[in-house]
């Protein structure tokens, strides 16, 4: 159809009311939180919040110290360390997610002054995007992108990707016609935010900014629909635990005290008064030390390393927490294009009939990958005519190996390129007679050039209808059609001059690494299911390719968008975690899929690269976007996949599986020295004794070692081994029954060994500084090795294996080692230490690796080596 009809548009005044009406042709950005508010929360941390009592009661005792028992400046070491620990935790936390979130600041703010062609007052004028509005006429041309919502008045060969909003990188548009395929949208119906391909079209603006499908989505995209995280939820548990335990603990030393001062000492009123306040003392100096200060440190370094390694694994951590939730992950929606298939049309298959010289010859298959052998003169001229046929009859162009113009036109250029053959040149040593373009009524391409050769391309129906076939030739290229189609690829005929050629096959090829990375992520007990704007026979075909399904597919496997929209929310819950495939989809239905998905209490991981993908990104518990998708979805999503391989996505499980058992790690390792720690305390209130490790003495071992002891442990590299298991129980407690085993039974050992040389130093020869340091050191050796045991714990192998790529973990524990002997050695007054000889360092050494050596013994017998 020309372009013969005269516009006149809206004027000026019209302009004004529509405006005020439907406002201005621009996406409104979502508020953003203040930078102090988003520090503010990092405190709503169940345990920050302990910190938090912990410290202000650490305070009150400090206070108390100082002013009624003269204890000095080092009194405040507690509570100062306290502090330190909240603000390095809630600060690195902060720091971490504010850099990640200055990498992902919103790009989706389309260039709003982008010149745009309409009629104002009877005249085609350029005007800002942002000034375009409801009614308007707009004129769009190959390159050009759609800058409103509108509806068709007439075009010309329109073909235009929609793939940031459907996922079909090429849909026919039309004014009024039936389109020869099926579309996610109307025919009629340009959509912001998408492209023309090919041709040129007039539309009227029906919607504007936010009323557009893409402003649509892009306000859903800032609806805090955000779900807690599995380690949020494990977290939370932990502290409650903690804090009901210390608690408890306390109460038992209250109870104790008061009941032994009752029963043993005589009555006043002022005695047990001041008896009393000291028991208060005590029991909240225990809960203070039963409080786990360096756990959240350890989850925030744990988190933060992982998330600078895993960037060498190609996945861009916005969110922290992302990292461990997705190993947690029991189902990943993905997207067809650009994520399962390489989003460029490709040449699948050709099928040659060399009826030009001969109607004897046998016709030929060929794949796309297969270069054309050297052939006698006669075929080489036949192939030659095809090769014209793709070079000239066409309109497309390539920029390196970027097609510009109609996708399928370029696989064909880029298949004459595998060939070794020029397009170019070809093109320029033609002479271009006369040229019918495509359209959707036609549905084929004619080029006529020197000599009155005329060469067709299109659908092959119509092409094979204006052709002269031999015998058995039509339903031989029917029976290769009828393959194809079957596989959802789209087909082409060529022609010269009535003369059949060539059928080809064209497809958006699978990405090689899919279909593996497909079955490491089935084989992890993870369900995938393909979400795509693509029709129902292609997204089964890919789903095939990829081995999700690996039968003929039910009916309760695969469902249509608008079968969806038809289930109530109950039906939908009933379905969801059986179905497979769902096409042609539209944006809410994948986030509305999320939702149902999350309703059955799986943790959903959802993978996109378009607009349309946004509101499911943002929903799910985990938003994977692609490196090449857009601004929007990028926005929308916790891990950008830089290099856009679905395998990349299984590392990111691997690595989040590894993190949350190097999170467990670190708890038994802290919790087995806090253990320690309270029933040293707590024995030793209930012998009217003082604690035996001073507060500056304390501060190392809950805070600095625990910090080194969360950067080894969240060293070590991720393991393999995970991937063959089933996704963990997001209900179960992060401390397991084996777990708690180990922190009580190690923890009950140590105790016993510590409180036996204590009393034994008591007896012999007092608790002189020398004897309190030896025991201080005593004391920190038995954790360091047990560091070794917490590295090998759930792994069922030695502590010594893989020690050689644990390098970090190495180097992390020679600092405790070390930094224990620069303490005791030159930490004076400060540490209440005194140096200690080298036999006493090397008994020291030899009498605690035992605690190594009996876990290493454990782990061989329960090996079954």
């Amino acid at each position: 159809m020309t372009n013969k009809q005269h516009y006149r548009g809206l004027t000026a005044r019209e302009v004004e009311e529509s405006r005020g009406l439907h406002g201005e042709n621009v996406l409104t950005p979502a508020e953003r939180e203040p930078v102090w508010m988003r520090f503010i929360r990092k405190f709503r941390d169940p345990l920050i919040m302990i910190l938090l009592v912990a410290g202000a009661l650490s305070i009150g005792i400090s206070f108390y110290e100082y002013f009624g028992l003269h204890g000095g400046l080092k009194v405040f070491f507690e509570p100062v360390g306290i502090f330190a620990a909240i603000i390095l935790a809630t600060g690195l936390a902060f720091l971490f997610e504010y850099k990640a979130d200055r990498e992902f600041i919103l790009l989706n703010q389309v260039n709003d002054e982008e010149p745009v062609q309409v009629w104002r007052d009877g005249k085609l004028r350029r005007i800002p995007k942002r000034e375009v509005v409801v009614g308007d006429v707009v004129k769009v041309e190959t390159g050009a992108e759609i800058p409103a919502d509108g509806q068709l008045l007439e075009c010309r060969t329109l073909m235009v990707d929609e793939s940031s909003l459907t996922g079909e990188p090429v849909a026919e548009k039309s004014c009024g016609e039936a389109p020869s395929e099926p579309s996610t949208y109307p025919s009629d119906v340009l959509l912001r935010g998408t492209k023309v391909v090919e041709g040129y079209g007039i539309m009227r603006v029906t919607a504007v900014g936010d009323a557009t499908e893409n402003g649509k989505v892009f306000t859903a995209v800032q609806i805090d629909d955000s779900v807690r995280t599995p380690l949020d939820e494990q977290l939370d548990r932990l502290g409650r635990f903690v804090s009901l335990a210390s608690y408890a603990v306390a109460a038992l030393v209250v109870v104790g005290r008061l009941a032994d001062y009752l029963l043993t000492e005589p009555f006043t009123v002022v005695g047990f008064i001041a008896y009393f306040l000291q028991t208060i003392m005590i029991a909240v100096t225990l809960i203070v030390v039963a409080v786990p200060e360096g756990l959240p440190m350890a989850v925030t370094l744990s988190l933060a390393y992982s998330m600078r390694r895993m960037l060498k694994t190609n996945n861009l951590v916005r969110k922290m927490h992302a990292c461990e939730t997705m190993g947690a992950a029991t189902v990943i929606c993905t997207d067809k294009t650009g994520t399962l298939t390489q989003n460029q049309m490709r040449v699948a298959e050709v099928f040659f009939l060399e009826q030009v010289l001969s109607s004897a010859r046998l016709p030929e298959q060929v794949s796309s990958s297969a270069r054309l052998p050297e052939q006698e003169s006669s075929t080489f001229n036949f192939q030659s005519s095809i090769y014209e046929n793709m070079a000239v009859n066409s309109t497309a162009e390539l920029s390196e190996n970027e097609v510009i113009g109609n996708p399928t036109e370029g696989a064909l250029l880029l298949w004459l390129r595998e060939q070794g053959v020029d397009y170019a040149m070809l093109r320029e040593a033609a002479t271009v007679v006369e040229q019918v373009p495509f359209n959707t009524e036609r549905k084929y391409m004619s080029t006529t050039v020197r000599d009155s050769v005329e060469y067709v391309k299109g659908a092959p129906e119509i092409v094979m209808s204006r052709c002269e076939l031999a015998p058995g030739e039509r339903e031989t290229c029917e029976r290769v059609l009828t393959d194809w189609q079957s596989k959802a690829m789209r087909t082409l005929a060529f022609a010269c001059n009535r003369k059949l050629q060539a059928l080809v096959a064209i497809s958006d090829p699978v990405r090689p690494e899919v279909p593996a990375a497909v079955r490491e992520c089935l084989g992890a007990g993870i369900d995938v299911k393909i979400v795509t704007g693509d029709t129902m026979g292609t997204a089964m075909e890919i789903g095939r390719q990829i081995g999700l399904l690996t039968h003929a597919a039910q009916s309760s496997e695969v469902i249509t968008g608008t079968e969806l929209a038809s289930l109530t929310d109950e039906e939908l819950r009933e379905r969801v975690q059986e179905l497979k495939i769902i096409a042609r989809a539209r944006p809410m239905d994948k986030k509305r899929l999320v939702e149902a998905l999350q309703a059955k209490g799986e943790i959903v991981a959802v993978t996109g690269d378009g607009t349309n993908d946004a509101p499911a990104l943002r929903v799910a518990h985990v938003g994977l976007s692609m490196g090449d998708g857009t601004s929007v979805a990028k926005e929308a999503s916790d891990i950008t996949i830089i290099d856009n391989s679905f395998s990349s996505i299984g590392r990111a499980v691997m690595w989040g599986r590894s993190l949350y058992r190097n999170i467990q790690r670190f708890i038994l390792f802290q919790l087995t020295v806090n253990v320690v720690a309270c029933l040293i305390v707590l024995v030793g209130a209930f012998f009217d004794k003082q604690s035996p490790l001073t507060v500056t003495q304390m501060l190392w071992v809950n805070l600095i070692m625990d910090t080194f002891a969360a950067m080894a442990l969240a060293s070590l590299p991720p393991s393999e081994r995970v991937m063959r298991e089933r996704p963990r129980d997001r209900r179960k407690f992060i401390i397991s029954t084996p777990m708690k085993l180990f922190i009580f039974g190690v923890g009950l050992a140590m105790t016993a060994v510590l409180l036996a040389l204590y009393f034994y130093s008591e007896q012999s020869s007092g608790l002189s500084r020398d004897e309190l340091s030896y025991f201080f050191t005593f004391f920190v050796m038995l954790q360091f090795w047990n560091l070794f045991n917490a590295k090998a714990f759930l792994t069922g192998n030695s502590a010594f294996r893989g020690l050689r790529q644990s390098k970090e973990f190495l180097f992390i524990a020679s600092l405790v080692f070390f930094g224990q002997i620069l303490i005791v050695e030159f930490g004076g007054e400060m540490f209440n230490v005194t140096r200690l000889s080298l036999i006493d360092w090397l008994t020291i050494i030899s009498s605690t690796s035992v605690v190594l050596m009996i876990g290493e013994l454990w782990r061989y017998i329960h090996s079954g080596r």
